[in-house]
């Protein structure tokens, strides 16, 4: 594979010299066999343009030329190239120029006439092995430039020698897909913008053969100029390319070749007779090719066929009775997807290999053939004019991308180097290749274009790539054997998942950029993290609450008929934060916090006989789910306001004094403007604050007898009940008059609604009732009456110090 370095930093230019890039690419797997400047060292060498020529007095074969070199004074040069002429622009030697074999430039008298400088050729440049006269410059070039910056002559060749597997970076694409995953630099891919048609006609096409070809495209394009002459930038990239250049259709279909890696072939639409036929070889069948050798095919060999027979072999090189030549005016533009083992061996089978042949063989990306074809045809159409008709999409049987796993204690072992899970993951992510991660294990889809991740170790060997092999210490192997300890004050998230899944919750993974419209209604966030090149337009910020993607994945299951829809999600969330520095997995003024959110929509349990009509889930049911989430913490849901929550039912979570998240059911006014026909329970909450816990201590279990005892108190209205059970449990732990309490819990409340109820009641507009049950127990006797009393006084008396409380009578 052989490139122009300044080609691929057109997708990718990262802050590393020549040298720094090549030496990366090696030590990733991309071996540079090669890197040659383009031009050797030379100076002082500009763009000139030929005002006047004149023959030389003296001698015939000698010109006398008035040269205008920028400076504002043309200079007098002698010249002998028979292709001077006024008008060309050509490279100009100044005096004191130092050309390539040390060749200095100095004033010269030619035959009695004076000669103030040089025009080149691109031999005398060292550009080219052979040349007939003077380099003849573009027109755009702009006279008095340097030549090494106007023919980008500072560029270098890189030529890689890949292994077999590494089919993905046969292209300037593929190659600065892996610079940007090397780097971290992000890459420009270029733009694949729908050419609209311009006519409906389309050429029958017929696909017999689907383990031959498992997709083909293609599309007619009328009224081309194939006189059309190729641009010098890509005549350019195709000669440091190794290509030569043929034509300006043939140029573009070999140039997207190199720039994508997608092999296509241009057939002239009015030699071919009637529609095409995609199937395997009939014995003793015969077609000329392009490189004018003609071969016999069989039933092992893919061809593309007419009512005239093979036009084309599958995958390898196309025929020369539809060949495209300077006469063409009518094309049919076509690219497809031939499975690697129905190409691999059939070129050197007869001898000859061709650049299509070596990619097909290996895998070619098959997901993304019309945006490419869109690609060539806008190369066409701005080239060589035309019409376009619509493009021919025919899918018949594209691989099936198998996941792969990956351990990372295995990665580790393997490697030899400990790499967090976390960085597994940004190395993947850096490689776009899609994953999961659930306790310790990655699953990846390799992409559409990665035909060699098939197993563990093809996973191992991205990640060793990508860390870096210079990365990874030498040292002598070592077996050390010890005893981990196990951390009992903290749980995993994957036991948060199990107690999710065990309360009838479903795992889901949502992208982590979301649409900026759900930051405002449901963060009221005005300022998210905005990303720079966002993957699709309405996804352009990050997120900081998960509550977005879960309704969004509510909507999407109703929309499959899905009546019940109990949800989780385990990650990150993503917020401003100056307190945040640089880190190995953090990034200056960015917070990066693990979230745990869900969502409950429906019933509140499964259709079934017993629970006929159903009820639908409401604010306590997924009270309930949190607290066995909690355990053995024991939290308070304090009533407070959120954004995306109902103002009367939702509330604030806090352990230990500290808030970790919120619950409560969705706010009606973002209920109805996302389309839900009943209402959601919400939670969200900080997966650090779930994973701390109490380490499990021992309690002794009483042998004496419970004693329950009753008590209703009056309080003000606005009192909640919970500060009444906050001050007892809190003096259970310190006061030696309340050891004996085991529980205390509310049973009832109980408030006036009309003045009557009030004075048959007791009970003053602004009051209520509460009811309490205590369970008292002590480990070493059974309580007697006159105990159970005094701790029931004591009780009595701090509500009425603390809160005021009166008791019911």
């Amino acid at each position: 594979m052989k490139f122009s370095e300044t080609w691929l930093r057109t997708f990718v230019n990262p802050p590393l010299s020549s040298e720094a890039l090549c030496h990366a690419l090696t030590m990733a797997g991309l071996e540079v066999e090669e890197c040659a400047p383009v031009a050797p060292p030379f100076s002082k060498v500009v763009v000139a343009q030929v005002i006047e020529v004149t023959r030389h007095p003296n001698a015939d074969r000698l010109n006398v030329c008035k040269v205008d070199v920028g400076s504002g004074t043309p200079l007098q040069i002698v010249c002998g190239a028979p292709n001077v002429a006024p008008g060309l622009k050509v490279p100009c030697a100044m005096l004191g120029a130092e050309l390539p074999g040390d060749f200095h430039i100095k004033p010269v008298t030619m035959r009695g006439v004076d000669s103030q400088g040089m025009l080149c050729s691109a031999k005398e440049l060292r550009l080219s092995e052979e040349s007939s006269g003077l380099l003849i410059l573009p027109d755009s070039a702009r006279v008095g430039d340097d030549i090494r910056s106007a023919l980008d002559l500072d560029d270098h060749i890189i030529e890689l020698k890949l292994t077999p597997n590494k089919a993905d970076c046969l292209s300037v694409l593929g190659v600065a897909r892996e610079v940007s995953a090397l780097t971290g630099v992000p890459m420009q891919a270029p733009a694949c913008d729908p050419v609209p048609p311009a006519h409906q006609d389309k050429l029958p096409v017929k696909i017999s053969a689907p383990d031959l070809c498992g997709r083909f495209a293609g599309r007619i394009i009328r009224g081309v100029n194939a006189k059309a002459a190729t641009p010098a930038w890509i005549k350019q990239r195709l000669e440091r390319s190794g290509q030569r250049s043929i034509s300006a259709l043939v140029d573009i279909s070999n140039y997207v070749m190199l720039e994508l890696g997608r092999p296509s072939h241009i057939f002239d639409l009015d030699k071919v007779a009637g529609s095409l036929e995609v199937r395997w070889g009939h014995a003793g069948e015969q077609v000329r090719l392009l490189n004018e050798q003609t071969v016999t095919v069989d039933e092992r060999v893919g061809v593309v066929a007419d009512a005239n027979g093979v036009e084309a072999l599958a995958g390898i090189m196309g025929g020369d009775a539809t060949a495209v030549t300077l006469e063409t005016t009518n094309i049919y533009l076509e690219a497809a997807f031939w499975w690697p083992e129905a190409i691999q061996g059939r070129g050197r089978r007869f001898n000859f290999s061709s650049d299509a042949a070596h990619r097909f063989e290996r895998g070619v990306d098959f997901a993304t053939i019309p945006q490419h074809l869109e690609r060539i045809t806008r190369l066409i159409l701005d080239i060589c004019g035309g019409l376009a008709g619509p493009v021919d999409d025919q899918q018949v049987n594209l691989p099936q991308r198998k996941p792969v796993s990956l351990r990372v204690a295995r990665c580790h072992k393997v490697i030899g180097v400990t790499i967090g899970a976390q960085q597994i993951g940004e190395i993947f992510t850096r490689l776009q290749l899609p994953f999961t991660l659930q306790s310790d294990v990655f699953t990846v889809t390799p992409p559409s274009y990665r035909f060699d991740l098939e197993i563990e170790e093809d996973l191992i060997e991205e990640v060793a790539r990508i860390y870096g092999f210079e990365n990874i210490p030498t040292h002598p192997p070592r077996a050390p054997a010890a005893m981990l300890p196990n951390t009992e004050t903290q749980r995993s998230l994957h036991a948060l998942r199990n107690l999710l899944a065990d309360c009838d919750y479903q795992e889901v993974v949502n992208f982590s950029f979301v649409e900026q419209e759900w930051e405002s209604d449901l963060a009221d966030n005005q300022n998210p993290i905005k990303l720079l090149n966002p993957i699709a337009a309405p996804l352009a910020v990050m997120r900081s609450t998960l509550f977005g993607s879960l309704i969004q994945n509510v909507r999407y299951n109703l929309n499959r008929k899905a009546s019940r829809v109990r949800v989780f999600e385990i990650g990150r969330v993503f917020s401003h934060d100056a307190q945040i520095a640089d880190g190995d997995f953090s990034v200056r003024g960015i917070a990066q916090p693990m979230h745990i959110g869900g969502i409950v929509y429906g019933p509140s349990v499964e259709e079934q006989w017993a629970s006929k009509p159903s009820r639908q889930v409401d604010f306590f049911d997924v009270k309930a789910d949190l607290e066995v989430l909690l355990v053995p913490a024991q939290a308070k849901f304090i009533a407070a306001e959120h954004p995306a929550l109902h103002p009367g039912r939702s509330a604030r979570i806090e352990l230990n004094g500290q808030p970790i998240g919120w619950l409560g059911e969705l706010h009606p006014r973002w209920q109805q403007k996302y389309e839900l026909p009943q209402t959601a329970v919400l939670f969200e909450l900080d997966a650090l604050a779930l994973q701390q816990r109490d380490v499990p201590h021992f309690d002794e279990v009483s042998k004496f007898p419970l004693v329950i005892r009753d008590l209703a108190v009056v309080v003000e209205q606005a009192l909640p009940a919970q500060a009444l059970i906050d001050a007892v449990v809190e003096k259970i732990a310190t006061d030696p008059a309340f050891k004996t309490l085991h529980s205390v819990a509310l049973f009832d409340e109980y408030r006036p609604k009309t003045n009557l109820q009030e004075s048959a009641k007791g009970l003053l507009h602004n009051e209520k009732s509460l009811a309490f049950r205590f369970c008292l127990q002590d480990t070493e006797q059974t309580l007697s009456d006159a105990q159970v009393e005094s701790t029931m006084q004591a009780v009595t008396q701090l509500w009425q110090q603390c809160f005021n409380a009166k008791l019911r009578q």
